[in-house]
This record gives structure tokens, sequence and C-alpha cells, in this order.
């Protein structure tokens, strides 16, 4: 964790405390910090105060809200799931034509 000081460079602290390390949440925990959101919202809250409560930027929220918004847990843990295998086929699709262009290189002699 690191103190941030204060933008005049007077070394003075203000006293707001970062952190340095960022947390990844699990696709479950996604779609579970997004239903309490929504309970939150629905009392009242605005977007602003849930996020504090939640640890996130409005940002993350929005994104979250995007990606997993409609989902339950296991349809979200299974979307990442297949959102790893697709990213795994897609660099092995990217090797066999690189070894088929390769082949047919050397086949034509153009080397």
């Amino acid at each position: 964790m690191r103190v941030v000081l204060s933008p005049e460079g007077s070394g003075r602290e203000t006293g707001q405390i970062m952190s340095n390390s960022r947390k990844r949440h699990t696709p479950e925990q996604v779609v579970r910090k997004l239903g309490q959101a929504d309970r939150m919202l629905a009392d009242g809250q605005d977007v602003a105060a849930v996020c504090r409560e939640l640890g996130v930027s409005e940002q993350t929220y929005y994104r979250w809200r995007n990606q997993f918004g409609g989902l339950k847990a296991d349809d979200a843990k299974r979307l990442k799931e297949l959102e790893k295998q697709n990213a795994t086929l897609k660099r092995l699709l990217a090797e066999a034509e690189l070894e088929k262009a390769a082949l047919k290189e050397l086949a034509e002699g153009n080397f």
C-alpha cells in the first residue's frame, strides 16, 4: 500500500491509502455482487454509493453489467470456460495454418 501525496507536490499526505494490488473476481463473485447491487439500487441508493459498498469502480460495475448482466453464477462460470477454450482453439488453428503455409511454400520450392 502507498499513501497518496497532495497534488501540489508539497510532500503533505492527503490521508488516502491506495492499494497497488488488483483483485480479480471470479465469475460467481461478479454475479453475486451484481445481484447485491441490484438490491441496493432497488432500495434507492445511487450507483456511486453501490460501487463504494462493493469496493469496485463505476467503470468496473458497468463493464460487469454489460458482460454478466442477466447471467446466473453457473452460466457465468460456463461462459468463462468457453471463452478460454475458444482462445485455445484459435491459437491451435493459427498454428495449423502457419504450418500449412510453410509446407506449401516448401512444396513449391520458393525458399
